[in-house]
């Protein structure tokens, strides 16, 4: 280890000592990983700055939901299978709650109050 090393880890260890990260938010709950493991390498940062963005592709969220179904058919084990499912339908949820955001965001409403909106901060 090089020095920058032994001194981050003195100091991460001298506040866990003083109790600075005991009140931190999700403390001793679970973390909420996101699983990137159908996503090459090095693809994954890229999906994860689309993702974030709100710019999920719909080809990609519909290829991931054909792959799930697929696996639903192939797999024997009645556990996978039920995991398969729950997942499956998380999925559509996202996938359903993207497609209703991006209508709401090309509906003509929204370009009408958009427009309303730019043109009261030009004034």
């Amino acid at each position: 280890m090089d020095i920058f090393h032994l001194v981050a880890e003195d100091k991460i260890k001298r506040a866990m000592n003083e109790g600075e990260f005991d009140n931190l938010p999700g403390k001793g709950k679970p973390l909420n990983l996101e699983d990137l493991s159908s996503i090459p390498p090095e693809l994954r940062m890229a999906y994860k700055i689309m993702k974030n963005a709100g710019m999920m592709d719909e080809k990609f969220a519909r290829n991931e939901l054909l792959q799930i179904e697929d696996l639903i058919e192939k797999t024997k084990d009645a556990k996978e299978k039920e995991n398969l499912k729950n997942k499956l339908n998380e999925k559509l949820l996202q996938f359903h709650q993207f497609i209703d955001k991006r209508k709401n965001e090309n509906s003509a409403v929204f370009k009408q109050y958009e427009k309303k909106l730019q043109d009261r901060l030009l004034d």
